[in-house]
């Protein structure tokens, strides 16, 4: 079940935290992405409830991240594939994978390594500008309110810009630390 707090939010950021923020829907991705698409497989290799499991599952395949489909008729069962929409997630998992390898290293190096499949090399994945192609990175990209953004978030934006605008004035016209003041 989406966290409701999250999916009501008019934000591109909160809306599909409701999804993925459930406890383990990124680790039920991470076995889907890695292949393996049936429950008992997905319930031993992550140590999950199989009540936890289920939830989990059923609410990616009722937003259209996933698909069930039958695989066997006596039993019935089912395995789980991503949908278009599900393998559009997939450099979400890849730039966590390198910030976990960056800032949350193990002894050794990275756990796993990704592979081009085209060239054979191994990578790091590279956010770009699609209208440039040069690298996008927290220090080059400003956000701006979009065609679907309301009025009043367009309004209240023009107030929290003020006030951060306000705070880093503050902030830099007050004296370093340690730095000694006139008298």
């Amino acid at each position: 079940m989406p966290i409701e707090a999250f999916a009501k939010q008019h934000c591109s950021v909160a809306r599909p935290m409701a999804i993925l923020g459930e406890r383990w829907a990124i680790l039920v991705l991470r076995e889907l992405f890695l292949g393996f698409r049936r429950f008992d497989l997905m319930q031993k290799r992550l140590g999950v409830a199989s009540n936890v499991l289920s939830a989990r599952l059923t609410t990616l395949v009722d937003e259209g991240i996933v698909e069930r489909r039958r695989y066997s008729e006596h039993p019935e069962r089912y395995e789980y594939r991503l949908t278009d929409k599900g393998r559009d997630l997939q450099p979400i998992l890849m730039q966590l994978m390198r910030w976990a390898d960056e800032h949350m290293p193990v002894p050794g190096g990275p756990i796993h390594e990704l592979t081009h499949d085209d060239c054979g090399h191994a990578f790091h994945p590279v956010e770009t500008c699609s209208h440039c192609g040069g690298e996008v990175n927290a220090h080059n990209v400003t956000r701006r309110m979009g065609p679907g953004a309301t009025k009043a978030q367009k309004r209240d934006e023009q107030h929290w810009l003020k006030a951060r605008d306000a705070a880093a004035r503050d902030e830099a016209d007050a004296p370093a630390a340690g730095a000694k003041t006139a008298r």
